[in-house]
């Protein structure tokens, strides 16, 4: 069999794309999103939403934010789970060796986790891509399936070092979507793996919801799917994720940068102190906080945290309860 060989031609549009988007990196201090723990956790909603509402999930993006505070949403189980099941899978993106295989699996496993019965499988039957309403294609058979995903998985590691990371990711963007290679999911797990391979190039990535850009426009990104489609190559796709992402990059420039108040001091102390999901008391906290008074835990650390929906109770309707304890959501 030939090498995986996906086909492209780096034009001048690209080249002036990386320039621009590289310059924008060095203006956008990672500091500007990565000391605001409220700021990173809206970026999150807003690419979970984005993301899987372009897969027709129904929820509104406050839905979305209480589903991952867990209150009581009303709306399809399925919408609910895929929320959780993609939280949970943004959450572990910098635990993810963007080259594996195994890896993709695991991941699709979490996406799409009591949704699909092949969950982090190679699907085994024909698909076609829907764009809207409208078939943009026939995916390759599935026996093809495990011989490109693993010939696009050894390209991406031969070519790393080789092609600028803005341009590789764009490229397994587009393969990957003409792959097609689970039954369910694709669109959700090709965003997440873009998104991943751009966090191991630089880790703002991890803050920027390049997903909510597609969203905004994802009429442009279906017809560029189905113009390279027809052209052979992905060409026109790569020009077009590269334009999202370098309007992404001026959208973040606009959010305000300011300095640390002791409020947003307090609350990294405490987020570091904290695992996710996993309870503390408040003498536990205390203790990890250096702190010696409760009332200054509940006033400087707590209660800013609870308001910006960082932290949650196990006991919500007996604040006061001596049994409560407190958790990073």
């Amino acid at each position: 069999m030939e090498k995986y060989n996906p086909p492209f031609t780096i034009t001048p549009v690209m080249l002036k794309r990386v320039s621009d988007i590289s310059e924008k990196l060095t203006k956008l201090d990672q500091a500007h999103l990565n000391k605001k723990p409220y700021l990173r956790k809206q970026t999150k909603i807003n690419s979970i939403h984005s993301s899987l509402a372009i897969e027709n999930n129904k929820l509104s993006k406050k839905q979305v934010q209480d589903v991952i505070d867990g209150k009581l949403v009303i709306g399809s189980k399925k919408d609910i789970q895929e929320v959780k099941n993609a939280y949970n899978a943004y959450e572990m993106i910098k635990e993810v060796n963007p080259y594996s295989i195994k890896d993709l699996k695991k991941m699709h496993g979490v996406m799409t986790y009591l949704i699909v019965q092949d969950a982090g499988e190679f699907r085994k039957g024909n698909e076609g891509v829907l764009g809207g309403d409208n078939c943009i294609f026939i995916c390759p058979p599935p026996e093809n399936v495990s011989f490109l995903m693993s010939g696009l998985f050894t390209w991406l590691k031969e070519n790393k070092n080789k092609i600028h990371p803005l341009i590789l990711s764009s490229v397994f963007h587009y393969e990957f979507v003409f792959i097609h290679p689970f039954s369910d999911g694709n669109g959700r797990m090709v965003r997440l793996w873009q998104n991943i391979l751009l966090y191991n190039w630089k880790e703002i990535f991890a803050y920027l919801p390049i997903e909510s850009q597609i969203y905004k426009y994802q009429t442009g990104y279906y017809k560029a799917i189905a113009s390279c489609n027809t052209k052979g190559d992905s060409t026109e796709f790569i020009e077009y994720m590269l334009k999202i992402i370098d309007e992404t990059l001026d959208e973040a420039l606009l959010l305000p940068s300011t300095p640390l108040n002791q409020e947003a001091i307090n609350l990294n102390k405490l987020l570091a102190s904290l695992e996710r999901n996993i309870p503390l008391t408040a003498k536990e906290i205390m203790i990890k906080l250096n702190i010696k008074s409760k009332n200054t835990l509940r006033k400087q650390y707590l209660n800013p945290a609870i308001k910006q929906g960082l932290i949650a109770l196990t006991i919500p309707d007996k604040p006061n309860s001596s049994k409560q304890m407190y958790y990073k959501i």
